[in-house]
């Protein structure tokens, strides 16, 4: 479209995300781990005591998109993912985190 530049898909974004189903006990905190480096994003992930996942996206918008895509339809091999929330998100100027962590 007019004004899209080739700059627009690599602003930077944070996200919030909290994935919910059958996602503790199937490697899913691994796999997103694995899945947001292959994509050069960092955050965090990490399961909750109500049986949920949930974490924090930086990157291109174009990666973060791919990303909340993968979390909310594919996730681990295991996982039963029935909904995925995202929610918080806006520009950022740089990254908070220099890698993609999973905390414990």
């Amino acid at each position: 479209g007019v004004g899209m530049n080739m700059a627009e898909g690599d602003t930077l974004i944070s996200v919030d995300y909290e994935i919910f189903g059958k996602v503790q006990g199937v490697f899913f905190r691994k796999y997103t781990q694995a899945e947001g480096k292959k994509l050069g994003l960092v955050g965090w992930v990490q399961n909750t005591d109500e049986g949920t996942v949930q974490g924090q996206l930086q990157g291109p918008i174009s990666k973060v998109r791919h990303m909340q895509e993968w979390l909310e339809t594919k996730g681990s091999p295991k996982s039963h993912i029935d909904r995925a929330n995202f929610r918080n998100e806006k520009v950022i100027v740089k990254l908070d985190y220099s890698d993609f962590q999973i905390v414990k």
